[in-house]
């Protein structure tokens, strides 16, 4: 299937000038890693749409100011007695990392997916970035080799349209999101992406939204 311009803004939700920014990178992204029947291209409309707050935002928001919340949705990490509670020392820990987006980084994504400890800077230096964020250092090394791109060496190519689009594309397709969209399987699709499946009923809007629109 080939998107038209107005199928893609409407489907996407978009502004004239955002649908007309993304039309051809979203196209070229889409036809290559074969997201190409209206399932699919619903499912990844959907999916990236809720990724980057409707397709403004290309680099991950770590800028926090509630301690709690921090150490409520970066449970793992600041989990400091093991035990799965949000307790008062956890919380007066967390609070060291708000308002500072790459001490945040830098923290949370130390010592996994290729990355150096937290002095090392790797936790910001491959931050999530993309249509759908692509984080840590081995993700952005196996994106960079399928692209053609040296995404270790710049990392914020990423934030180019085109690349943006083509690493969700990449990262869709090498996780099976195709064959999941084509079986309606939409939270499955989801948990690829995102496994605790945040947002879900945002994305189940903008997938319905999208849907009527192809």
């Amino acid at each position: 299937m080939l998107l038209t311009l107005p199928q893609f803004q409407r489907a996407a939700a978009l502004s004239p000038v955002m649908a007309q920014r993304w039309f051809e990178p979203f196209g070229k992204a889409t036809a290559e890693f074969e997201i190409n029947t209206p399932a699919r291209l619903a499912a990844f409309i959907a999916q990236t749409g809720h990724e980057s707050a409707g397709f403004s935002r290309l680099s991950e928001n770590l800028y926090y100011s509630d301690a709690e919340r921090v150490a409520r949705i970066f449970r793992s990490d600041f989990d400091l007695n093991k035990n799965r509670i949000i307790e008062p020392c956890e919380i007066e820990f967390a609070r060291r990392y708000t308002r500072n987006p790459e001490k945040m980084a830098n923290y949370v994504y130390a010592n996994q997916g290729g990355n150096g400890n937290e002095a090392s800077g790797d936790g910001w230096r491959f931050r999530g970035r993309g249509l759908i964020q692509i984080t840590l250092r081995n993700n952005y090394r196996l994106c960079g080799k399928a692209l053609g791109l040296d995404l270790i060496a710049n990392p914020d190519l990423l934030l180019e349209y085109l690349n943006a689009a083509r690493s969700a594309a990449w990262y869709w397709k090498a996780n099976g999101c195709n064959e999941l969209a084509d079986k309606g399987n939409f939270l499955a699709v989801t948990r690829r992406i995102n496994p605790p499946a945040e947002g879900q009923a945002d994305r189940v809007a903008r997938l319905n939204v999208a849907k009527a629109a192809l």
